[in-house]
């Protein structure tokens, strides 16, 4: 009989993005995409965490502080976010200054844009 402890993951609670700046991270992610916070306090050595989300999503974005030596920034986060409408929000990014590719028409797959955060981390919004 196998006597090792039961694993039960769930879901998924949070996916980190590198951020070179917290403070500006949180200004992109909460009021140019209207996320909502979700924690920011406190840990260790003063160091900051800080959780985002879109309203009524359960997976968080984590915003950690930057590691010592630096972090590495300008990544593929993986992070696909959906909108219901990709041109309508491709054009409110734009308008607000968000560094945003065209919106990719492909057949078989919804449309789809790539944007970048203010440390050049790349998302994908996803009509769905």
């Amino acid at each position: 009989m196998d006597s090792s402890p039961s694993l039960h993951i769930s879901r998924v609670h949070a996916v980190a993005v590198p951020v070179a700046e917290q403070e500006r991270a949180l200004a992109f992610y909460r009021d140019v995409l209207g996320f909502e916070v979700r924690r920011d306090s406190t840990f260790g050595a003063g160091d900051r965490w800080i959780e985002v989300a879109p309203p009524g999503a359960e997976t968080t974005v984590a915003l950690p502080p930057p590691h010592p030596g630096g972090v590495r920034t300008g990544v593929d986060t993986g992070l696909r976010l959906a909108t219901p409408d990709a041109r309508s929000a491709h054009g409110a990014l734009a308008a607000r200054g968000v560094d945003v590719d065209e919106v990719l028409d492909f057949p078989g797959a919804p449309p789809m844009f790539f944007a970048r955060d203010p440390d050049g981390n790349t998302l994908v919004i996803v009509e769905a």
